[in-house]
């Protein structure tokens, strides 16, 4: 059993997280989904409320449209979950905070660890950035009117933007994870 952390985050499950000592122990599918569901894109920044969680779940949908294994479908759902226990900064700071980086690395381990992709490859992870760049394009464009870029949408299915309840998405965050990990372990 780990000693209590002197300095923690207090999750929504109860646990009392050290972000610098982190393990996959520490991580429930419950603290991800709740929390990125009630957590905002682009630091607010957009045109209507569009949660982190909600992001995650068109990743792993946009994955599943490309007809990608399901490893790299709860890849996608979970290449955010760090901003759970540590939120987000927006990229033209975090660029001057390597720490950030640093930390945020280390709980993306747990996670991937804690829900059995400690092992993707280069080539998963390139794919799995690839699709979060598609969504981030699109996010872009249709929630913070930036233009449509020369190559138009990187997307092979229309992302779900709309404005949904955080419970929703917190529910589905978790039954898409859960859909995944059965079929993974199976």
């Amino acid at each position: 059993m780990k000693e209590e952390p002197k300095n923690y985050l207090k999750t929504f499950m109860g646990k009392k997280v050290d972000p610098l000592t982190v393990t996959a122990e520490d991580i429930t599918l419950e603290d991800i989904a709740h929390a990125l569901s009630l957590m905002c894109r682009g630091n607010g920044q957009v045109v209507h409320f569009y949660s982190v969680g909600q992001h995650c779940i068109n990743c792993a949908k946009e994955a599943k449209e490309r007809g990608w294994n399901d490893r790299l479908q709860l890849g996608c759902l979970l290449h955010d979950a760090a901003e759970a226990y540590m939120s987000d900064l927006i990229t033209p700071i975090k660029v001057h905070m390597p720490q950030y980086y640093e930390i945020e690395e280390h709980f993306l381990k747990a996670v991937y660890e804690k829900f059995g992709l400690a092992d993707l490859s280069e080539e998963e992870w390139r794919l799995i950035m690839e699709v979060d760049r598609a969504l981030l394009t699109y996010d872009l464009v249709e929630l913070l009117k930036e233009p449509v870029p020369e190559e138009g949408y990187m997307v092979t299915r229309i992302p779900d933007i709309a404005f949904r309840p955080f419970e929703e998405v917190e529910n589905e965050y978790k039954s898409i994870a859960e859909e995944l990990l059965k079929k993974i372990s199976e």
